[in-house]
Protein backbone atom coordinates (compact mmCIF):
# COMPACT_ATOMS: atom_id res chain seq x y z
CA UNK A 1 0.00 0.00 0.00
CA UNK A 2 1.52 3.34 -1.09
CA UNK A 3 0.83 6.52 0.88
CA UNK A 4 0.60 9.64 -1.23
CA UNK A 5 3.02 12.43 -0.22
CA UNK A 6 1.37 15.89 -0.24
CA UNK A 7 2.87 18.11 -2.89
CA UNK A 8 4.68 21.14 -1.46
CA UNK A 9 3.71 24.50 -2.89
CA UNK A 10 6.35 26.09 -5.04
CA UNK A 11 8.01 29.17 -3.47
CA UNK A 12 6.30 32.42 -4.40
CA UNK A 13 8.20 34.72 -6.77
CA UNK A 14 8.62 37.94 -4.71
CA UNK A 15 8.97 40.20 -7.77
CA UNK A 16 5.86 38.77 -9.41
CA UNK A 17 3.97 39.05 -6.11
CA UNK A 18 4.99 42.71 -5.85
CA UNK A 19 4.03 43.57 -9.42
CA UNK A 20 0.57 42.11 -8.79
CA UNK A 21 0.06 44.76 -6.10
CA UNK A 22 1.19 47.76 -8.16
CA UNK A 23 -1.83 49.89 -9.00
CA UNK A 24 -2.51 53.65 -8.80
CA UNK A 25 -4.18 54.63 -5.54
CA UNK A 26 -2.81 51.59 -3.71
CA UNK A 27 0.35 51.10 -1.70
CA UNK A 28 1.98 49.77 1.45
CA UNK A 29 2.57 51.09 4.96
CA UNK A 30 5.85 50.75 6.82
CA UNK A 31 7.74 51.52 10.00
CA UNK A 32 11.51 51.99 10.41
CA UNK A 33 13.60 51.63 13.57
CA UNK A 34 17.12 53.04 13.25
CA UNK A 35 19.94 52.03 15.61
CA UNK A 36 23.30 53.83 15.75
CA UNK A 37 26.61 52.61 17.18
CA UNK A 38 30.22 53.81 17.25
CA UNK A 39 31.44 50.34 18.20
CA UNK A 40 31.24 51.08 21.91
CA UNK A 41 27.97 52.87 22.53
CA UNK A 42 24.72 51.75 20.87
CA UNK A 43 21.41 53.55 20.98
CA UNK A 44 18.14 53.98 19.18
CA UNK A 45 18.59 56.84 16.72
CA UNK A 46 15.16 57.35 15.20
CA UNK A 47 11.73 55.85 14.60
CA UNK A 48 9.81 56.45 11.38
CA UNK A 49 6.47 55.53 9.91
CA UNK A 50 5.11 56.12 6.45
CA UNK A 51 3.39 54.97 3.32
CA UNK A 52 4.41 54.35 -0.28
CA UNK A 53 1.78 55.01 -2.94
CA UNK A 54 2.14 53.05 -6.18
CA UNK A 55 1.72 53.61 -9.87
CA UNK A 56 1.90 50.72 -12.35
CA UNK A 57 5.73 50.59 -12.19
CA UNK A 58 6.55 51.11 -8.52
CA UNK A 59 6.58 54.04 -6.09
CA UNK A 60 4.85 57.22 -7.25
CA UNK A 61 4.68 59.05 -3.91
CA UNK A 62 5.48 58.69 -0.24
CA UNK A 63 4.74 60.31 3.10
CA UNK A 64 7.19 59.69 5.97
CA UNK A 65 7.17 61.01 9.55
CA UNK A 66 10.44 60.71 11.52
CA UNK A 67 11.11 61.18 15.24
CA UNK A 68 14.60 61.11 16.74
CA UNK A 69 13.44 62.14 20.19
CA UNK A 70 14.78 65.68 19.91
CA UNK A 71 13.66 66.46 16.37
CA UNK A 72 10.60 65.58 14.34
CA UNK A 73 10.55 65.65 10.54
CA UNK A 74 8.06 64.87 7.82
CA UNK A 75 8.67 64.41 4.11
CA UNK A 76 5.96 64.19 1.46
CA UNK A 77 7.13 63.36 -2.04
CA UNK A 78 4.91 63.24 -5.13
CA UNK A 79 6.68 62.44 -8.38
CA UNK A 80 9.83 64.56 -8.42
CA UNK A 81 8.52 67.20 -6.01
CA UNK A 82 9.22 67.04 -2.29
CA UNK A 83 7.75 68.89 0.69
CA UNK A 84 9.76 69.08 3.91
CA UNK A 85 8.78 70.14 7.43
CA UNK A 86 10.17 69.69 10.91
CA UNK A 87 11.58 71.09 14.12
CA UNK A 88 14.76 72.40 12.51
CA UNK A 89 13.09 73.85 9.42
CA UNK A 90 10.52 75.81 11.43
CA UNK A 91 13.24 78.26 12.49
CA UNK A 92 14.31 78.85 8.90
CA UNK A 93 11.01 79.36 7.09
CA UNK A 94 9.10 82.63 6.65
CA UNK A 95 6.35 83.36 9.16
CA UNK A 96 3.19 81.38 8.45
CA UNK A 97 4.98 78.78 6.32
CA UNK A 98 5.53 75.26 7.61
CA UNK A 99 6.62 73.39 4.46
CA UNK A 100 9.63 73.86 2.19
CA UNK A 101 9.23 72.75 -1.43
CA UNK A 102 12.21 71.26 -3.29
CA UNK A 103 13.23 68.22 -5.31
CA UNK A 104 11.79 64.93 -4.08
CA UNK A 105 11.49 61.28 -4.97
CA UNK A 106 14.57 60.11 -3.08
CA UNK A 107 15.69 58.79 0.30
CA UNK A 108 14.93 61.50 2.89
CA UNK A 109 18.41 61.15 4.46
CA UNK A 110 21.15 58.67 5.38
CA UNK A 111 19.19 57.29 8.34
CA UNK A 112 16.30 56.06 6.22
CA UNK A 113 16.04 52.57 4.79
CA UNK A 114 18.28 52.44 1.70
CA UNK A 115 16.49 49.34 0.44
CA UNK A 116 13.10 49.89 -1.11
CA UNK A 117 11.30 46.57 -1.62
CA UNK A 118 8.41 48.40 -3.30
CA UNK A 119 10.60 48.86 -6.39
CA UNK A 120 10.55 45.77 -8.65
CA UNK A 121 14.09 46.31 -10.01
CA UNK A 122 15.48 46.82 -6.51
CA UNK A 123 13.71 43.75 -5.17
CA UNK A 124 14.96 41.67 -8.11
CA UNK A 125 18.55 42.78 -7.39
CA UNK A 126 18.22 41.94 -3.70
CA UNK A 127 16.86 38.49 -4.52
CA UNK A 128 19.63 37.92 -7.07
CA UNK A 129 22.41 39.08 -4.71
CA UNK A 130 21.07 37.11 -1.75
CA UNK A 131 20.70 33.52 -0.67
CA UNK A 132 17.24 32.22 0.07
CA UNK A 133 16.47 29.95 3.00
CA UNK A 134 12.91 29.30 4.04
CA UNK A 135 11.10 32.63 4.20
CA UNK A 136 14.24 34.80 4.29
CA UNK A 137 16.77 36.20 1.82
CA UNK A 138 20.19 37.28 3.12
CA UNK A 139 22.85 39.11 1.14
CA UNK A 140 24.71 42.35 0.54
CA UNK A 141 24.67 45.11 -2.07
CA UNK A 142 26.72 48.27 -2.60
CA UNK A 143 25.44 51.80 -2.91
CA UNK A 144 26.81 51.84 -6.46
CA UNK A 145 24.74 48.79 -7.36
CA UNK A 146 21.64 50.33 -5.79
CA UNK A 147 22.08 53.51 -7.81
CA UNK A 148 21.67 51.51 -11.03
CA UNK A 149 18.38 49.84 -10.05
CA UNK A 150 16.71 52.05 -7.45
CA UNK A 151 15.05 55.40 -8.16
CA UNK A 152 14.79 55.75 -4.36
CA UNK A 153 18.61 55.78 -4.14
CA UNK A 154 19.48 57.15 -7.58
CA UNK A 155 17.54 60.38 -7.12
CA UNK A 156 19.25 61.04 -3.77
CA UNK A 157 22.41 62.29 -5.54
CA UNK A 158 24.68 60.35 -3.19
CA UNK A 159 28.32 61.23 -3.87
CA UNK A 160 30.52 58.70 -5.63
CA UNK A 161 32.78 58.60 -2.58
CA UNK A 162 30.06 56.50 -0.94
CA UNK A 163 29.71 54.04 -3.83
CA UNK A 164 31.67 51.30 -2.05
CA UNK A 165 29.52 51.30 1.08
CA UNK A 166 28.24 47.75 1.42
CA UNK A 167 24.76 47.22 2.81
CA UNK A 168 24.10 43.84 4.41
CA UNK A 169 20.47 42.80 4.51
CA UNK A 170 17.92 40.19 5.42
CA UNK A 171 14.48 40.18 3.83
CA UNK A 172 11.63 38.26 5.42
CA UNK A 173 8.88 37.12 3.05
CA UNK A 174 5.25 36.47 3.83
CA UNK A 175 3.43 33.36 2.64
CA UNK A 176 2.29 35.45 -0.35
CA UNK A 177 5.92 36.17 -1.30
CA UNK A 178 5.75 39.84 -0.25
CA UNK A 179 8.40 41.50 1.92
CA UNK A 180 7.13 41.80 5.50
CA UNK A 181 10.47 42.90 6.97
CA UNK A 182 13.75 44.35 5.67
CA UNK A 183 16.70 44.62 8.04
CA UNK A 184 19.83 46.35 6.70
CA UNK A 185 23.12 47.49 8.19
CA UNK A 186 26.09 49.46 6.91
CA UNK A 187 29.16 51.37 8.08
CA UNK A 188 29.89 55.02 7.28
CA UNK A 189 33.30 56.54 7.94
CA UNK A 190 33.77 60.30 8.26
CA UNK A 191 36.90 62.07 9.48
CA UNK A 192 38.40 58.73 10.40
CA UNK A 193 35.51 57.76 12.67
CA UNK A 194 33.15 54.90 11.85
CA UNK A 195 29.41 54.79 12.48
CA UNK A 196 27.44 51.57 12.33
CA UNK A 197 23.82 51.99 11.26
CA UNK A 198 21.08 49.37 11.38
CA UNK A 199 17.60 49.96 9.95
CA UNK A 200 14.77 47.54 10.72
CA UNK A 201 11.69 48.05 8.54
CA UNK A 202 8.28 46.35 8.72
CA UNK A 203 5.74 46.40 5.86
CA UNK A 204 1.99 45.88 6.14
CA UNK A 205 -1.06 46.16 3.91
CA UNK A 206 0.53 45.52 0.53
CA UNK A 207 -1.95 46.66 -2.13
CA UNK A 208 -4.25 48.50 0.27
CA UNK A 209 -5.81 51.83 -0.71
CA UNK A 210 -3.65 54.83 0.22
CA UNK A 211 -3.60 58.52 -0.65
CA UNK A 212 -0.57 60.80 -0.47
CA UNK A 213 -1.49 64.47 -0.85
CA UNK A 214 0.56 67.65 -1.06
CA UNK A 215 0.31 70.11 1.85
CA UNK A 216 -2.00 73.13 1.72
CA UNK A 217 -0.36 75.53 -0.81
CA UNK A 218 -0.79 78.41 1.67
CA UNK A 219 1.67 76.67 4.03
CA UNK A 220 4.34 75.99 1.37
CA UNK A 221 7.33 78.13 0.42
CA UNK A 222 10.46 77.86 -1.72
CA UNK A 223 12.25 80.65 0.15
CA UNK A 224 14.14 80.86 3.43
CA UNK A 225 13.44 83.46 6.09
Amino acid sequence: MVTAVPAQAAPKDPVRALKAKLAPGHGVRFTDTVTWSDGIDERGARDSKGVFQFDKKGVAAFDISMDSGYEKQRVISIGKTGYYSGTYLERLLPKGKTWFKAAGGAIPDSWAQFLNPAEPKTLAALIKNGKSKGDSVTGSITVKELKTVSAWVGAAKIGNEHNDIEISYTLTLSSAGLVSRARSSYTMTEDGESQFITVDSRYTGWGSKVSVKAPDPDTVTTKWR
